[in-house]
């Protein structure tokens, strides 16, 4: 009877394995490419994204630009300034 019961715990057991392989067997390979008529349009909005970036840099890039020149001519007029007090002083 024990043999019996034993016999009985390897059938299901080697059941069980199989059809834990066959649904493995079924999921696709991880590195398989999907179509792109099946999968969601991610690419434009990977496109949108970046076209969003590169306003915000372009923007960002202007405003330093700006913000550059300006120091820079705030520190010509200063230089200027500095070089006719010193030139009136003597």
């Amino acid at each position: 009877m024990a043999s019996g019961g034993f016999l009985q715990a390897a059938v299901l057991l080697l059941t069980v394995q199989l059809i834990c392989l066959g649904a493995a067997d079924a999921d696709p390979d991880p590195g398989t490419v999907i179509p792109a008529e099946s999968r969601p349009c991610v690419d434009c909005h990977a496109f949108e994204f970046m076209q969003r970036a590169l306003q915000d840099l372009k923007k960002t890039a202007f405003n330093l630009d700006a913000r550059t020149e300006m120091l820079v001519l705030r520190a010509e007029r200063r230089a200027l300034c500095d070089c006719m007090l010193g030139g009136s002083l003597r």
